[in-house]
């Protein structure tokens, strides 16, 4: 049976990323993201605000890009898969930690407005705008609009 191990995260950052390299070479940057939810209390009526915290790790060149752009206080999409793991403290206690490993960064709320996944080894790229077409706007059939992007001579029945 195939398993999923899958986190998404949309949050802010916390601190600024601390990057740091293997003895290979490679690049590793940790940043801690921070998730907040709003509920109303039951008792007093009065909204009540959770923040989680959360402790992501970006290697290689997601490192480097989360090096470069990543700021405390940014807004960030991350997807990655959880790590579970333990240490023993200086205190002698044995402790858990869960972190979260990196696959997919976006950065939200650019200076240009465009913002593109980042995977893997993958550069950042702008996403090209595509044109819109209002969703109520009836179609014309005495004259026929003129085809921006090539797919309004496709008929409109969709077979699923």
């Amino acid at each position: 049976m195939a398993s999923v191990n899958k986190v998404i995260l949309i949050g802010n950052c916390g601190r600024d990323p601390e990057i740091r390299y293997l003895p290979s070479g490679q690049p590793v940057a940790s940043v801690s993201i921070a998730t907040s939810s709003r509920r109303k209390d039951r008792n007093t009526g009065e909204l009540v605000e959770d923040t989680q915290w959360h402790r992501v790790t970006f290697y290689d060149r997601l490192a480097e890009i989360a090096g470069e752009y990543l700021r405390k206080g940014r807004p960030v999409y991350v997807e990655g898969r959880l790590k579970y793991g333990k240490y023993t403290g200086q205190d002698g206690v044995e402790r858990n930690t869960v972190d979260i490993i990196a696959t997919e960064l976006q950065l939200l709320g650019s200076r240009d407005g465009a913002s593109a996944p980042l995977e893997e080894g993958a550069a950042p790229v702008p996403r090209a705008a595509a044109p819109a077409r209002p969703a109520s706007a009836p179609r014309a059939a005495a004259t026929p609009a003129p085809a921006a992007s090539g797919f309004e001579d496709m008929d409109d029945d969709i077979p699923f």
